[in-house]
C-alpha cells in the first residue's frame, strides 16, 4: 500500500471537495440555534472542517501557488483550532465558515482540480 506522502496530491483535492460537500450538506436546511441542538450533526460538521485542513496540508507549495485565492493558512489553522482547541471555536465562526467560506473553497477547489494533471494510477 502506498505511504500518504506517494499519494497524488490530486487525491487530496478530491478529498477536501468531498468534505467540504458533507460539511455543507449536514448543515443543509438548518440555521445555527438547530445546528447547535443537533449534537451529532454538529460534530460531523466539525469532524470535516478538520478533515479539510488535514487534507490541504498535502497539498504542496507549486499546485497552491495555482490556487491563491484560497486562504491556505486559515483552512490549516481552523483544522488546528478544531482539533486541538474545540471548546474555544466559536459556534457562530464555524457557522460561516459553512455557510459563506466552504461554498466559495468548493469552487475555488473544483478550478484548481481543473489545473492539475490527472493522478497516476
Amino acid at each position: 500500500m502506498p505511504s500518504t506522502s506517494d499519494r497524488d496530491v490530486r487525491l487530496y483535492v478530491e478529498d477536501m471537495l468531498e468534505f467540504c460537500e458533507r460539511a455543507m450538506r449536514y448543515a443543509s436546511g438548518y440555521g445555527l440555534e438547530a445546528l447547535l441542538a443537533d449534537t451529532m450533526r454538529y460534530d460531523a460538521v466539525l469532524r470535516n472542517l478538520e478533515l479539510i485542513g488535514e487534507a490541504s496540508t498535502h497539498v504542496g507549495s507549486a499546485q497552491r501557488a495555482l490556487a491563491p485565492a484560497i486562504p491556505w493558512r486559515q483552512i490549516v489553522g481552523t483544522r488546528n483550532r478544531v482539533a486541538h482547541a474545540y471548546l474555544g471555536i466559536s459556534p457562530a465562526t464555524v457557522w460561516d465558515i459553512v455557510t459563506v467560506e466552504l461554498p466559495s473553497l468548493h469552487a475555488a477547489l473544483l478550478e484548481l482540480l481543473g489545473q492539475l494533471p490527472e493522478a497516476h494510477a
